[in-house]
Parts: structure tokens; sequence; C-alpha cells
């Protein structure tokens, strides 16, 4: 019977979090939720139900290894793969699926990020089940597609053929994150759904993918079939990467793939990729104003307020700001002005690399 394996991508580094998020700790290993767990170890703990722990592998940069260790004690050093450097996408999911694939060819993979949130995760488990199956034994890639609430401009969409009694979906197009107007109209269609960033298909099939659309990465990640779950496994990957080219998943495989299928995600889901996604999912006074600090506010709403107990953060006539103090950073700024949020960071590096 072929097992479930899932595949937890953990490499980025949270900008649009900062100064909350640093490069030493990023907003992946960060208790954001106020649960008690991380990010990371909720994404973790919402797979058990799904797999067993020992088919479960973090890849993430060398840097983050000790973090992944701590938080998740439970893994072997197998079941942590390290980047040297980050390739984007296709190679955190390359590295993962040709080195299952030595242990078990007939495995099924699940892909998801370490960041995102989310809720009725029964439905999430009925939903992967569904995509878990149709993924055995075929060629299909699969995606699971969230039923969007509001025309976001911050996600992805995937347009898919209207079946209305099957439920795995083809595939018609992907748009990145379009225009405000263009978001509206993919709403009003019905046919459209966020792209969750959550991928399941069986080792032969993305395998067979990367080597069909991406082969010189299948290439350089199918020379390792004798290296990995050695000791030599990280001298070859750091060799590998450094031959790698950048690039997404989306962009090199499901965009140009036939057999691309959507599962419709009917769990609450956020990617949390921003202080405004944050904002969206916590619970807010009166007047809509998020306070994670010691504070008062005054003629003040739609605000993020984030900073330590022991000091007082006094503000006035504040509309849709944030306002976070985070070890030695005071940021105070429009709280959707996500995309200067790498300005910000590079401009705060200048300063010296304790501020970033």
């Amino acid at each position: 019977m072929a097992q479930n394996y899932v595949v937890i991508m953990a490499g980025g580094i949270g900008s649009r979090f900062w100064p909350y998020s640093r490069a030493n700790k990023p907003k992946q290993f960060l208790d954001v939720l106020g649960t008690g767990r991380s990010l990371i170890q909720m994404t973790y703990d919402r797979f058990l139900n799904i797999c067993p722990n020992e088919n479960i592998y973090v890849i993430t940069n060398k840097s983050y290894y000790n973090l992944v260790k701590e938080q998740l004690p439970d893994l072997s050093d197998d079941q942590i793969l390290l980047e040297p450097i980050g390739r984007n996408t296709a190679a955190a999911v390359a590295y993962p699926a040709f080195k299952i694939k030595q242990r078990d060819p007939e495995g099924i993979m699940i892909v998801a990020p370490s960041d995102h949130v989310v809720f009725k995760e029964k439905i999430f488990e009925e939903n992967i089940a569904i995509a878990t199956k149709a993924a055995k034994g075929s060629e299909k890639l699969i995606t699971l597609g969230i039923v969007p609430s509001r025309p976001e401009t911050g996600y992805g969409y995937i347009q898919y053929h209207s079946s209305p009694l099957k439920k795995v979906k083809k595939v018609k197009t992907f748009t990145e994150k379009p225009e405000l107007e263009l978001a509206q109209k993919f709403i009003e269609s019905g046919d459209f759904v966020w792209n969750a960033g959550i991928f399941v298909w069986s080792i032969e099939a993305i395998t067979n993918a990367f080597h069909r659309y991406l082969e010189d990465i299948a290439v350089i990640f199918e020379e390792g079939a004798d290296k990995y779950y050695t000791a030599g496994e990280q001298e070859f990957i750091d060799k590998a990467y450094t031959l790698c080219k950048s690039i997404s998943i989306d962009y090199g495989i499901m965009e140009k793939a036939d057999e691309v299928y959507m599962v419709k995600g009917k769990f609450d889901w956020s990617d949390l990729g921003s202080w405004d996604s944050l904002h969206e999912i916590k619970e807010k006074d009166k007047n809509g104003n998020v306070v994670d600090a010691n504070a008062l506010l005054y003629d003040s709403t739609n605000c993020y307020i984030k900073g330590p107990k022991d000091t007082l953060i006094v503000a006035q006539e504040l509309d849709g700001y944030l306002v976070t103090h985070s070890d030695n950073v005071v940021l105070i700024c429009k709280k959707d002005a996500e995309k200067k949020f790498r300005e910000f960071l590079s401009d705060a590096k200048e300063r010296g690399a304790g501020f970033a």
C-alpha cells in the first residue's frame, strides 16, 4: 500500500513580518498566533493524522537546523533536509522527491508551506484524503484551491473546469497576484480559487514531471540516488545546489504540465503573508484594532499594535497603521504596506546586521 509522505517547506526569512521575524529566527519558528506552538510546530501537528511522524520531512536553510531540531525534536537528521542556499520552490520539491524515491518509489508526497494557518482541520484532512486517493498510481499533479472569500490581490488564483460531480477538477489556468479589478471578476465568475501552495502527487508523477519540464534539475538530483540516506548526502546536496537554477514549482512545472488538477479546500486558511493578513484573523477590539501590547489608543481604528508588556505605546488618530516594537526596532507604517517591507529591511541592514 502506498504510504503518504509530507514535506514541510521552511526556508523563508519572513521579511514581511519584520521586525518581529528576523533572519536568525523567521516567522515559521515564532508563536505568531499566541497558541504556545510556533507556525512550523502547528503545521507538523496538522499532518500527524495524515502520515506517521517518521514520514514527515522538513526542508529548510542550513542555518535553521538548530531551530528545527529544537522545535521538532522527534525528527531524525534524515528528515531534516538542509539547503545551503535558497533556490526557490522547484529545488525544494525536487530534493525530497528524489530522496523519498530511494525509500519508497510508490509513495504519495504532500508538500505544504510551514507558515500557513488552517482552521477546521478535519475538513482539511478530508480534502487531503481526496487528493491522495486521486494521486495514487496516476500522473496527476494536484493542488489544493481555497474557496475565495474576497477579491484578494495578494494571492495567486487557479481557474478550473467546473464539473459538479467530480471532487478532483482539471485546472485551466494559473494567474499570479492580479489587480483588484481582475480579482473581482475572478470571484464573480465562480470558477476560480486561491492557490494555497499545497500540493499532492505520487513520487513517480512528480519525478517524471521534473524530467519532462525541468530536465536539468531532475538530472542534478537523480545523480544523488546512491547518496540519499547516507553520510555523503549533505556534501552532494551542497554541490547540487550550486548547479541548480532558481525557479518556482508553479512556473517551472504546474503552469506547463497537462495533468494538473485541483481539490477545492473548504477549510479556513490564511497564508499569513503579512501583518495585514494576521490582523484579519486576530481578535479585534470594538474599533477594529488588534492590540498585542501595553497600549493606550485614542481615536484610532483598524490598527495592529504589538510590543513588549514593559513598554507603553501611546497612539492617537491612527487609521490602518502597524505600530510594532520588537527588540531594537520600532516600526510605524501603513498596515497594508507589505510591498515596502523589502525596502525597509534592506535599509535596516545597512544600519547594521543586528537590525535585520
